[in-house]
């Protein structure tokens, strides 16, 4: 049996954290706990934040450290798009058919990059960074001050479009990598190589 190694920095560590918190999330969701769900994943939204900017910043990116982050924001991901149905569907039941969409797409591109390269997360692309904020402050609104449509529709279309990217990523490499910067930038990479 392969042991994995993770070095103990506080980014590897932030996102320990939010892998260990997934069990009590679910329990704050099935208990119909909604503030202290809504603060615990503000928690770990905040440390997704700082453990990519504490890695950037100290020279501390490692390829075990960005899978790590990589389950994380999967995680975290299902757990808000959990919450809301549970405990925002009332805003969420007139736009309903998007939402689903939303989450079709999130769920194919997952299970490509899964099937084709062994990897269930997304590419930490520019684009999965910018969709990442706006799906962050869209959550933190929604469970803070509200619902507003132009701000779901903002989430919906920022997802579809970084979701498309992750499929077209994965259709393009032909193994594991989590640092890409996106679609354009592998395609303008990949006509390089062709010419050498």
């Amino acid at each position: 049996m392969k042991i994995i190694n993770i070095p103990l920095t506080i980014p590897n560590a932030l996102s320990l954290y939010r892998l260990f918190s997934f069990p009590f999330l679910m329990i704050f969701i099935f208990l119909g706990h909604e503030k202290l769900f809504a603060f615990f994943i503000w928690l770990n939204l905040t440390t997704d934040v700082l453990d990519g900017w504490i890695a950037r910043q100290f020279n501390q990116v490692t390829e075990i450290g960005a899978r790590i982050d990589g389950f994380a924001d999967s995680g975290t991901y299902i757990l808000a798009i959990t919450g809301m149905l549970v405990f925002k569907w009332a805003d969420i039941e007139p736009h309903a058919v998007w939402f689903y969409i939303f989450i079709v797409f999130f769920i194919v591109s997952r299970l490509f990059s899964l099937i084709k390269l062994g990897i269930f997360y997304g590419f930490h692309s520019y684009g999965v960074k910018i969709a990442g904020y706006i799906h962050g402050l869209f959550f933190i609104v929604l469970f803070v001050i509200g619902y507003y449509e132009w701000f779901y529709w903002l989430m919906i279309i920022s997802g579809l479009i970084v979701f498309s990217e992750n499929f077209l990523i994965t259709v393009y490499l032909n193994e594991s990598r989590s640092q890409v910067k996106g679609i354009w930038w592998l395609i303008k990479e990949k006509k390089a190589q062709e010419k050498l």
